[in-house]
């Protein structure tokens, strides 16, 4: 039986590689879905004329046009995976859409406040019958399923650090750039040293050496894992997160820009993502394809000994914009072949394992590192 699996922003950075990935599945019948026809049929001869084992499409559709939910409904598809981001809706229009045609719903969302918020949507997804998955990312999707994998290793976690480093060349959509800049220089909050407390947006600069990498300065992001984190793992200390640009130019340049923020004199650095954007462009080839990502714990073992555990993820060769893409390509799998029968709204936490994510990177040259 044929699984259908419409794509919104299926030709884009993310949505691209999420297409070409489930269009080797035969049992798929993937649209390529966007503003746009002419991209979207390029994309769809493109991977016919490849002999793609399953049957692909392309559809013009606005999530934010009045007549969205019909053409959904004229679609029939199984599920919806969401890539058009930022996602700062908080009426969650798409993921309601879904429901009521009675959809599966994933997104590719790391906004905290969206994650954290799908939950809202419950009651009427399972009453529709259907699953709605927000943060099926990096975060929190991977890095939960990194910190479940190693959490027997600890009778007691005192701190969780998470980072991502991606590399300059790795391609990158204004939507990405909107998404930083909606924190930078913005206070949230954190738990730290077993209270909350209020930190800035890409300030705190840190360094984390990386295996194959080498040295990276880290600033403060704001994501789900923050909240999420500290009562999932009884953490007693702290979670922290934080992002790298390869480009310590580009790194010091955004930290700078969110001291303007923090003493008032720019409100928000949104506005000019588009010319933030040109011109990092201009310092892309200055940099290498080499990314990566990190989960280091620390605590007390069985024993009541300190304990610390250090893993990275090294993407090379072009490979790190696939990291994204891979919780909503096996969720997609899953559904298909159904594995998954759970349904309500939730943050992509608890659905995966780091095993599915080791057999989801085969054939790319990702590796996954762990030190003691």
């Amino acid at each position: 039986m044929t699984y259908r699996i419409l794509i919104l922003g299926g030709y884009g950075q993310f949505g691209g590689r999420i297409v070409r990935t489930l269009a080797a599945e035969p049992q798929c019948h993937v649209v390529i879905g966007g503003r746009h026809r002419v991209p979207a049929e390029a994309m769809a001869t493109a991977l016919q004329d490849e002999g793609m084992a399953a049957t692909v499409a392309a559809a013009a559709l606005d999530t934010q046009a009045p007549d969205f939910a019909a053409q959904l409904i004229r679609i029939r598809p199984d599920l919806v995976i969401h890539t058009a981001g930022p996602f700062l809706d908080r009426r969650y229009s798409v993921a309601r859409q879904c429901i009521a045609a009675g959809v599966n719903y994933i997104d590719l969302a790391d906004n905290r406040e969206f994650v954290l918020g799908i939950g809202a949507l419950q009651a009427e997804a399972q009453a529709k019958g259907v699953l709605v998955v927000s943060g099926a990312s990096t975060v929190p999707a991977l890095s939960a399923a990194v910190v479940d994998h190693f959490r027997p290793q600890f009778a007691r976690i005192d701190h969780i650090d998470i980072g991502i480093t991606p590399g300059s060349r790795a391609p990158r959509g204004r939507s990405t750039i909107e998404s930083v800049l909606a924190y930078c220089g913005k206070p949230y909050r954190v738990w730290c040293r077993g209270r909350w407390t209020q930190v800035y947006g890409w300030q705190n600069l840190r360094s984390v050496r990386y295996p194959q990498i080498g040295k990276r300065w880290f600033a403060n992001c704001d994501i789900p894992d923050l909240e999420l984190f500290p009562p999932r793992y009884q953490v007693t200390g702290g979670v922290s997160f934080g992002a790298a640009l390869e480009l310590r130019s580009m790194q010091f340049s955004v930290w700078g820009l969110s001291w303007l923020t923090r003493i008032g004199l720019i409100r928000s650095w949104q506005p000019f993502a588009g010319p933030l954007k040109s011109a990092s462009d201009l310092l892309v080839h200055f940099g290498t394809d080499r990314g990566g990502m990190h989960v280091h714990i620390d605590g007390l073992d069985a024993a009541g000994k300190p304990h610390r555990m250090q893993w990275f993820l090294i993407a090379r060769h072009g490979d790190g914009p696939m990291i994204p893409c891979l919780a909503s390509i096996i969720l997609a799998r899953k559904l298909m072949r159904g594995q998954l029968t759970v349904t309500g709204a939730r943050p992509c936490v608890d659905m995966l394992t780091l095993a599915e994510f080791e057999a989801a990177v085969q054939g790319l040259d990702i590796r996954f590192e762990r030190e003691d």
